[in-house]
Parts: structure tokens; C-alpha cells; sequence
């Protein structure tokens, strides 16, 4: 790894010493040109001397957008800069998504092997997406998740016959939309009588013969998700 400058971003005093231990003792490579720990230091520090890498902490001052926030900064001035996050933030995966939309080159948890030589090396080889292994986990067991759903939704359109104007039917009866609304969709050529008929034949489909009485488009739109033809987390509407 060839020598480079770093700014670290941390406003825990006694995690701020822990980190530069890190680079002192596992990455000799690094000098630490300065550390911050708000904003409002950050930015004199930069002007005075430009870093190679930046590790920046997300919670600063109890708040968790400052670190997304200078992030984003960051990245629109500095575009070849190495932005490595370094947080204590290990539950909050929205704000994960956040800085990554940010421009961050990696997320590395303060958990299980903290920040590594070899993470560091990663990013200043210039590799995007350089997780630790907590992270990693998590994003593995969505993947995992995401992709047992996505089977399950393909086995059931098979197994009940669910082409593409039943699922955006039962997609849209989920959204709340009346038959009339679906039927004024552009991608769906049938009137509010096809759909009323599309709608029993779902029923008949997808309930057995001793539970179809009295089958509405609520019990149908349930049954839907039961069966895992819709996923809740996908009800997103076409465009009208």
C-alpha cells in the first residue's frame, strides 16, 4: 500500500484515540494529516491540507445526518477522494443506504473486527462497497431473503396460473384502487365488467371450493400475499 493522508471525523474523544492506535500500529502507510470532530472543524481542516482518505464517523453531536450530509459534501467537491465510514451506527440500516446514495466507498461497523488494514487497503485500491464482516451479514440475510421470496413468487404464478394482468390487478386491489381506477390504467385493456369476471376467476383459483363464498377483493388481495404472488414490500402502482 503506498503512503497516504487521512482526516478521521469522530467526536469520542476515547474512540478517536482507539482509531489513531489503528492506524499507527496496523497501517504505517497513513498520516493522520488531522481529526475532527464536527463539521464546522472539518472544513479548515481541509483547506489546509487536502487528505487522500476521509473516515468519517456518522452520529456527530447526536445527530445522524451530519456525517450523510458531509459526505455528500465531500464527494460533490472532492470526487476522487476515499470516503470510509467508520460508525457506531450498527442497527440504523436506513442511514447505511443514505451515505452509500452519499458517495461513501464503504461502511465498516464499530463491531466484531473493527477497522482493518485490509479495509483500508481495499478502498485505497479503490474499491467500491468495502464492508466489515457485521455488515456484511446483514446484507447477506436480505439477499438470502429477497431472493427465497422472489422463488416463491415465480413458484405460486405458476402453480395458480397468475399472468401479468392478474398480478397487476391483485398489485393494484392492494394499493386501494377501485375496479373502475384499474381499468383506466394504461397497461390494462380490460373494462370494469372483465375485471369484475378476472376477479371470480381469482377467487376461484386461489380459495378452495368450501371458502369462495363471500371472497372480496380484501380477503382476495390477503390471500394474494398469503400465497406470495404479491410482496408487500413491492406495491408499488404503474404508471397511469
Amino acid at each position: 500500500m503506498q503512503p497516504f493522508k487521512v482526516i478521521i471525523v469522530e467526536d469520542v474523544r476515547l474512540e478517536l484515540k482507539g482509531t489513531e492506535e489503528i492506524f499507527r500500529t496496523d497501517i504505517p502507510e497513513a498520516t493522520i494529516v488531522g481529526t475532527a470532530q464536527n463539521e464546522s472543524e472539518l472544513w479548515p481542516l481541509m483547506r489546509q491540507e487536502l487528505p487522500d482518505l476521509l473516515l468519517l464517523d456518522l452520529g456527530l453531536g447526536g445527530s445522524t445526518t451530519v456525517g450523510v450530509d458531509i459526505c455528500r459534501q465531500v464527494r460533490a467537491k472532492y470526487p476522487k477522494m476515499r470516503i470510509l465510514i467508520f460508525t457506531g451506527e450498527i442497527l440504523n440500516e436506513r442511514l447505511w443506504v443514505d451515505v452509500l446514495q452519499a458517495g461513501a466507498d464503504g461502511i465498516i461497523l464499530k463491531t466484531g473486527e473493527l477497522l482493518t488494514r485490509n479495509d483500508v487497503r481495499l478502498v485505497m485500491d479503490g474499491r467500491r462497497l468495502v464492508f466489515n464482516q457485521p455488515i456484511l451479514e446483514k446484507i447477506v440475510a436480505r439477499f438470502k431473503k429477497s431472493v427465497i421470496n422472489e422463488t416463491k413468487r415465480t413458484d405460486a404464478a405458476i402453480d395458480y396460473d397468475i399472468d401479468e394482468y392478474d398480478e397487476r390487478f391483485l398489485r393494484h386491489l392492494a394499493l386501494g384502487y377501485t375496479k373502475e381506477m384499474i381499468a383506466s390504467l394504461r397497461g390494462m385493456p380490460f373494462g370494469v365488467k372483465s375485471l369484475e369476471k378476472r376477479q371470480a376467476d381469482l377467487t376461484s383459483r386461489l380459495f378452495p371450493p368450501t371458502e369462495r363464498n363471500g371472497v372480496n377483493a380484501t380477503r382476495l388481495v390477503t390471500r394474494a400475499l398469503q400465497l406470495h404472488i404479491l410482496d408487500i414490500d413491492q406495491l408499488q402502482p404503474d404508471d397511469e
